[in-house]
């Protein structure tokens, strides 16, 4: 037991619905000894209890003293994060006829929102006018009423976001993340990040004794 290694890779958010932690709940462990790796997975790292706030920063280093404590005489190389922020997540919680009206509702903002701005960009352009003069200065006459141009754009610009936004319905184009995924992403890890190093500067994480 002497010479075995313990790879562990540390996510940087765990959410979790059960008030058990496990290291297997927040990293990915390998071990050559599988019975020292399923031993390794199955050690406690945190409970939450009932009036816990449920969301806590436990730092690696801890992971490792009480997989180093359970597992005997091996070593721990943590590959991934150095801090965990983990979360338990009650899923009765976004069940049910609320969570349904708050989707409906954000999906209303959103679809009216946008609807609104490419209106109000439009008319801050005078973009009606820009297509009559377009058309006058082509055909060599004013346009009676609406002309191709406005449905060449109107067209032409739904395409332009559905192949922005990747998705038609619920099917997706391509494989690439959309831009609202990758901008999710990035938003995800920054917060990450702050409650990490605000929970350390507070003293609340749960670090190494």
């Amino acid at each position: 037991m002497a010479n075995t290694t313990i790879y562990l890779k540390a996510e940087q958010n765990a959410e979790v619905m059960e008030p058990r932690v496990s290291v297997k709940d927040i990293a990915s462990v390998y071990c050559v000894d599988k019975n020292i790796c399923a031993k390794a997975k199955a050690v406690s790292v945190h409970h939450f209890h009932e009036k816990e706030v449920k969301r806590q920063v436990i730092s690696i280093l801890k992971v490792i003293e009480l997989i180093e404590k359970e597992c005997g005489e091996v070593t721990v190389i943590s590959v991934g994060e150095n801090a965990t922020l983990i979360e338990l997540v009650n899923v009765d919680k976004h069940k049910g006829p609320l969570q349904m009206l708050k989707m409906i509702f954000v999906a209303a903002i959103s679809f009216f929102g946008t609807g609104f701005t490419i209106m109000a960009f439009h008319n801050d352009i005078s973009i009606n006018k820009i297509f009559s003069k377009i058309y006058e200065l082509v055909m060599g006459y004013p346009a009676d009423g609406y002309s191709i141009l406005e449905v060449s754009y109107s067209i032409g610009l739904a395409i332009g976001i559905i192949l922005f936004f990747n998705h038609i319905g619920g099917r997706r184009i391509t494989k690439d993340p959309t831009p609202i995924e990758v901008e999710m992403r990035i938003y995800e890890t920054d917060v990450n990040k702050a409650l990490i190093e605000t929970a350390d500067r507070e003293g609340k994480s749960i670090d190494a004794s």
